[in-house]
């Protein structure tokens, strides 16, 4: 047991708070409804290339 005591203690733990854990909840929430009515081009959920891109800051208008 001793050995795997020594591979634990090389690892990072990194504290998140509540607030940061939540906005991460929301935002994976809010892609996956996103992706329900968008389904992604690419099955992977990567794009190849930057076409898609939007240029224009996000702005509707």
């Amino acid at each position: 047991m001793r050995i795997q005591m020594e591979a634990d203690m090389g690892q990072v733990i990194q504290f998140v708070s509540k607030s940061e854990r939540e906005r991460i909840r929301l935002i994976r929430e809010a892609r996956a409804i996103y992706d329900s009515i968008f389904p992604p081009a690419d099955p992977a959920g990567e794009q190849s290339s930057g076409a898609n891109v939007r240029s224009d800051g996000g702005n509707l208008a």
